[in-house]
């Protein structure tokens, strides 16, 4: 157990032999919401949407057969992460409720806050790092935040770590580069992952150089909503999520994402598939492509992970790109 870290373990089912980490990515466009059933026959809610998203979050918890969430994080009170939480509180019992010390003068905050008062329920207040589960093979803790105070509600977000036996999962709600480089300097905490939920939906105020360099993920999924007024996903973070390799799923392509762990391997499974069918080879031969002179790596014209002008080469066949020695990008598979 790392030294400095608080422990709230709860009473909770030993892990079977069959036991799988499933986490549910829910699309409730440009918001965050997260389903975990954990391997222990607990399950976990991370945030739950806008208001309007928490019917949509309560009947996909239900249409899962899950009749208790044990554990509820409310990872900042912004409404696009904890506006649909008090429906979701009013339709399942809880175990437990976890959230920072942040405030907002809002209704979505006062209708959580309400919620958590008719249930009976506390908020534990999340102050990392502190470990909320150690099962041996399964292991749930929080890493942010670790201050008593900051001026964005952003870096107040709950940063979770989930891992189960050889694979792992971070969650970073809309944590920005403030509470990144916190997290840097945590000699407790072992950041690696090998799925990292993107901090604040895809913006550039977030995943920074050096954070995704210690996280070290294999896979990145973005919840974002099509067309949103932001630009989420910022082309800077599919760039550098592309230079470092990691395979993206984005809930604004693909619909909710399924990422399931028996311990040694992750699946992935989109349950909605919104991507845009790729273009005729015709097409995409008249086109061309495009390399990244620093990364290696070649797209296609309309891909949202394109370097800076300065950087690009153009390419004409896919032929040549390999040939010249670029590989394909993972988000635009040209």
């Amino acid at each position: 157990m790392p030294t400095g870290c608080s422990v709230n373990n709860e009473n909770h089912s030993p892990i079977s032999a069959t036991g799988e980490l499933v986490v549910h990515y829910i699309d409730v466009g440009q918001a965050d919401a997260i389903l975990i059933e954990l391997p222990n026959s607990q399950n976990m809610l991370i945030d739950a949407g806008n208001n309007s998203d928490g019917k949509t979050v309560a009947e996909y918890i239900n249409d899962r057969g899950i009749q208790r969430l044990d554990y509820i994080v409310a990872t900042h009170p912004h409404a696009d992460h904890i506006g649909g939480m008090d429906t979701v509180i009013n339709a399942f019992p809880v175990g437990k409720v976890y959230a920072p010390k942040a405030t907002a003068n809002t209704k979505f905050f006062e209708d959580f806050l309400l919620a958590v008062k008719d249930r009976e329920l506390k908020i534990s207040a999340v102050k990392g790092p502190m470990i909320v589960l150690d099962d041996g093979e399964l292991k749930v803790s929080f890493i942010a935040p670790s201050r008593g105070s900051y001026e964005n509600l952003n870096d107040w977000s709950v940063v979770t770590k989930i891992q189960y036996s050889k694979t792992s999962f971070m969650f970073t709600g809309d944590a920005e580069k403030e509470s990144e480089e916190e997290m840097l300097l945590q000699s407790a905490v072992r950041l690696e992952a090998d799925v990292l939920k993107v901090g604040h939906h895809g913006s550039r105020t977030s995943t920074s150089a050096a954070f995704l360099e210690a996280v070290s993920p294999r896979y990145a999924v973005i919840s974002a909503g099509s067309g949103n007024d932001y630009g989420h996903p910022h082309s800077q973070v599919l760039e550098a999520l592309d230079a470092a390799d990691v395979k993206v799923y984005r809930t604004d392509l693909n619909g909710t994402i399924v990422a399931a762990s028996d311990g040694e391997n992750i699946t992935f499974t989109t349950l909605k598939n919104t991507v845009e069918p790729r273009a005729p080879a015709a097409a995409t031969a008249a086109a061309g492509y495009i390399g990244n002179k620093n990364t290696r790596k070649f797209h296609l014209p309309s891909c949202l992970s394109l370097p800076e002008p300065s950087n690009q080469i153009r390419l004409q066949t896919r032929d040549e790109a390999i040939n010249s020695g670029f590989v394909p990008c993972k988000i635009c598979n040209p």
